[in-house]
């Protein structure tokens, strides 16, 4: 069971599905260019208390199901350049063979697909959050079939780089799409903020900035992001929060890098 009750940001109930499990013990190709945040003197993007409407970033996009998007994801990356990062609850929701990747999406009603959707082949959930819906393992890895022109995600949207070791105590940028009840326009936002560790649940990091709703569980928690072709290094992905204005995120740990190995291989 669930230790806390944390508010997931996924628009779509979790569902028992059929996915690949593998215990938690032990356990970039170049990017369309688009405005950057507003950065300090240092060249670090400046903190913020309520997320923007950013341009759409080519390597996060959304996790789609039956035509509706639901989920935030971003591509990692990795040897053959096909492997998507999530919040476990994400990739749970549905079947793998329902599942496709969207990124750079954006706009109003249906949207648009600029880079078009890549079907999933195979989800990485850590077996402690299919048992017992751990909030500490509330990551998954998924691996993507090429597209029908045999390219990886990765060498057409570019990707960031997975950080193992990070400590509580960063500066992020994290981008992604809240349901259309708070995002008519389906655009992602964007907030660069301080983390902080969560007191209650040690594995996972907190941060404080409005306006992250349903639809953006999964975003990348990014340090050192200087831009969509200089993304930086992701140290975890979006779990929940009580509010949209306090997220939390589980910072990628060995578990995660064995779950990721997996996908690499899938």
């Amino acid at each position: 069971m669930r230790s806390l009750g944390v508010v997931w940001r996924s628009a779509a109930p979790v569902a028992a599905v059929a996915v690949v499990l593998f215990g938690g013990a032990g356990c970039g190709g170049p990017a369309a260019s688009s405005p950057q945040s507003e950065t300090g003197s240092s060249g670090a993007p400046r903190t913020q208390n309520s997320a923007v409407p950013a341009p759409a970033t080519p390597s996060v996009g959304v996790l789609v199901s039956g035509g509706d998007h639901y989920c935030t994801a971003s591509v990692v990356s990795s040897p053959r350049g096909n492997v998507i990062a999530t919040a476990a609850h994400c990739a749970a929701a549905h079947p793998a063979e329902q599942l496709e990747f969207a990124p750079g999406f954006s706009g109003a009603d249906e949207g648009t697909y600029p880079y078009g959707k890549w079907k999933v082949r195979a989800t990485q959930i850590d077996d402690r959050w299919i048992a017992d819906q751990e909030d500490a393992v509330d990551y998954a890895f998924l691996t993507l079939e090429p597209d029908a022109r045999g390219r990886s995600v990765q060498s057409v949207v570019g990707s960031s780089t997975p950080d193992w070791g990070a400590g509580p105590d960063q500066r992020v940028t994290v981008v992604g799409y809240p349901v259309e009840d708070h995002n008519p326009e389906n655009r992602p936002i964007m907030c660069t903020t301080d983390t902080h560790r969560d007191t209650d649940v040690p594995a996972m990091v907190r941060m404080r900035c409005g306006g992250f709703w349903d639809g953006t569980s999964g975003s990348p928690w990014l340090t050192g992001y200087r831009g969509p072709d200089r993304m930086g290094r992701i140290i975890g992905v979006l779990s929940g929060g009580d509010t949209d204005a306090e997220s939390t995120a589980v910072l990628f740990d060995a578990g995660a890098r064995s779950l990721y190995e997996r996908a690499t291989r899938a």
